[in-house]
């Protein structure tokens, strides 16, 4: 299997038994993996997007030479050019089938999978991410800028899209840690609501809008419990936890929320292909319930509830570098995070990072940005009102 993925530099794999095999082109590896029992042998073979992961998680994987980064850089740079074994892909249909079950994300199935993941400890997020705390794709004008003003600069171009007015009312869903909506607030004089299901997240929202005294609340709270209306309607790295089964729901709803002459702009991660199933170890351990769209399944969606798409721009590799960013931080910090919880979730974080970096610099993962309204003549017919 790997023999298929690994072309050069070659990587030395050790087996349970002692003995040694070296895949790809080339004399000496640049890369050395141990497997360190005979089972977890059995299962990369049966079911390797689930078993990586774990076996890496659980100590059972362990990159001896190289990083788990460097593994994961060459296995998803593999995966790009190589199709898929005829199991591989019997497991991908067979999780595609099932995609809606498992997306099933009711308002009470919602509030659990978000706490799963944005209940952990905002000083864990602190870690990593800049110090607004924003747990989204930036945008890098250059790979070498720093963080915080990649981070700043996405704000900036969010705003600029959403084309707010002094005293409009602004919704935004999945407001996080609040950042984007104080800054909204501060950069333009609208009245901010945000709404979250993360109760770790609202606390510190709800703090931060207290100190910075500017017309924001925010509230737990389901989109689909929300009133309205909203001149503004904003939704940043929320989408991907709405689940397939909802996504007529979820354009209704701004379709409703929304005045006549609003606008609404959705900033999700998405895939290039056509549509699929969630990573299993991404779904089992990282975001339950969550699932990356193509563009095809959200544009539909959003043709038959009413809505009419006036923009549409896709960030390429912005999201590799974000997360290239994220990743060396948190090895940066990594003994406090072995400290706040243990190595094993150490392990998991790196993992997911690592291969979420792979994945957008080699793979189907772009992130989409869609202004939508309700008339053709709400914004201007030209784009440099974005670029102001």
């Amino acid at each position: 299997m790997l023999a298929r993925l690994v072309k050069s530099p070659p990587l030395e794999i050790v087996f349970a038994d002692g003995s040694h095999r070296m895949v790809g082109a080339g004399d000496k590896p640049a890369l050395t993996m141990r497997i360190m029992d005979r089972p977890t042998e059995l299962k990369l073979a049966l079911n390797p997007e689930l078993a990586l992961g774990e076996a890496v998680m659980d100590g059972r994987i362990v990159v001896e030479q190289g990083s788990v980064y460097d593994l994961l850089d060459m296995l998803v740079a593999g995966l790009h050019v190589q199709t898929p074994s005829a199991w591989v892909q019997t497991l991908g249909r067979a999780r595609t089938a099932v995609r809606r079950f498992s997306q099933n994300n009711t308002p009470a199935w919602a509030r659990r999978n978000v706490a799963r993941h944005y209940d952990l400890k905002a000083d864990f997020f602190k870690l990593f991410l800049d110090e607004d705390m924003q747990y989204s794709c930036a945008f890098f004008e250059r790979p070498d800028i720093p963080l915080e003003q990649a981070q700043a600069t996405k704000k900036h171009r969010l705003i600029a899209k959403l084309a707010v007015e002094p005293g409009q009312r602004v919704l935004d869903i999945g407001s996080g840690w609040g950042g984007l909506g104080l800054s909204i607030a501060r950069e333009t004089g609208a009245t901010v609501k945000g709404i979250t299901l993360s109760t770790e997240q609202l606390a510190i929202a709800q703090e931060r809008a207290v100190a910075a005294n500017l017309p924001v609340e925010f509230k737990l709270e389901d989109y689909r419990h929300t009133a309205g209306p909203f001149d503004r309607i904003i939704s940043v790295g929320m989408f991907e936890h709405v689940g397939v089964g909802y996504y007529r729901t979820y354009f209704r709803k701004i379709s409703e929320l929304l005045t006549q002459d609003g606008v609404a702009l959705v900033h999700t991660i998405g895939r290039t292909t056509p549509p699929g199933a969630t990573n299993p170890f991404i779904a089992k351990y990282i975001f339950p319930g969550g699932y990356i769209p193509a563009l095809s399944e959200v544009t539909a969606a959003i043709e038959q509830e009413g809505l009419i798409i006036t923009d549409v721009e896709v960030l390429r590799l912005h999201y590799a570098e974000t997360l290239k960013a994220w990743r060396e931080r948190f090895l940066a910090r990594r003994a406090e995070a072995v400290a706040m919880y243990d190595e094993r979730f150490a392990r998991m974080w790196e993992f997911y990072l690592a291969a979420s970096e792979a994945s957008f610099r080699h793979n189907d993962l772009v992130v989409f940005q869609l202004q939508l309204a309700k008339t053709f003549d709400t914004l201007p017919v030209t784009r440099g009102y974005m670029e102001k």
